[in-house]
Parts: structure tokens; C-alpha cells; sequence
């Protein structure tokens, strides 16, 4: 039975393979495996609660690799420390870091904007060849936008 549901992840799919986005077609065709499987009812609550921290914890590990591997060392460390460019990129990440936490608290207090990060999401991995690694930061960037436009008396 076609679904609207069903319908728009085909038009997910399609755009995906438009714009050569091998993420979003693989996401869709295991949504629909699951749906197929009849897995559905059970699997989606429980990725929806869950897959973030395993997209965070698979991220790092990649990041860690390196690490992992001996490529990136004490030695590696400590020169990096002398290049600006570790200092911007160590500060980036505190910021990144700091204002994840705060798209989690926007997730979880105003669930509806779960709907508009999706979709600004989708339009970024598809039309500009983004990555779908952007929903948390860009709920926690929308996060400190609508504190600042809440702290301006005129704006509510």
C-alpha cells in the first residue's frame, strides 16, 4: 500500500540519486527494508533513539583511526600545537562540542523543529552535496539564534 510516507521516501530516494548521494539512497533502502521486513514498528523507535550516539560514536572512532594506527602521535601532538591551524581547529571543535549539547536540549524540548532540520538537512545533501552529519550542530546553532531573538523584547 503507498503511503504518503512510502511516497516521500521514493522522492528521498530519487533525489538522492539525482545528486549522486549515495547516503541518502542507502538510508532510504534500508528504511524500506525494514518496512518490507515488517521490522518497522519495532527497529524505528529504537534507531530513532539511538542512532545519533552510534552516528557519534562511529564518527570518532573514524576520527580516532589515525590514532589508533600510529600515524598520529605525542610527536605529531605537540608539533601541531605550534600551527594556528591546530589552535582554530581545537577551538572549532569546543564549539561544535558545546553547541551539540545545546541542539540535543532543543530536540528534546520543541520536538517540531526535528521536522525542519530534516529538511534542511535533505536540501543540503542533496541540492549543495552536503553531508548528513549537520542536524544536531544545526539544532544547536538554531538553539543559540532563538535564545538571542527571545532575549530581544520586540521579536516575541
Amino acid at each position: 500500500m503507498l503511503t504518503s510516507s512510502t511516497i516521500f521516501l521514493v522522492i528521498l530516494f530519487l533525489l538522492g540519486y539525482i545528486a549522486k548521494n549515495q547516503a541518502i539512497m542507502v538510508a532510504v533502502y534500508i528504511l524500506f527494508g525494514m518496512k518490507l521486513l515488517k521490522m518497522d514498528d519495532k527497529l524505528f523507535p529504537y534507531i530513532q533513539d539511538k542512532g545519533i550516539g552510534w552516528g557519534v560514536i562511529i564518527i570518532t572512532v573514524a576520527v580516532l583511526i589515525p590514532i589508533a594506527t600510529g600515524e598520529i602521535g605525542f610527536k605529531e601532538l605537540l608539533q601541531s600545537i605550534k600551527s594556528y591551524h591546530a589552535w582554530v581547529a581545537l577551538i572549532a571543535g569546543i564549539f561544535v562540542a558545546v553547541v551539540a549539547k545545546h541542539g540535543l536540549t532543543l530536540l528534546a524540548d520543541d520536538p517540531q523543529v526535528t521536522v525542519a532540520l530534516v529538511l534542511g538537512t535533505i536540501i543540503a545533501v542533496v541540492v549543495f552535496q552536503g553531508v548528513a552529519v549537520g542536524p544536531l550542530i544545526g539544532a544547536g546553532i538554531a538553539y543559540i539564534i532563538i535564545k538571542i531573538l527571545e532575549s530581544i523584547p520586540f521579536i516575541k
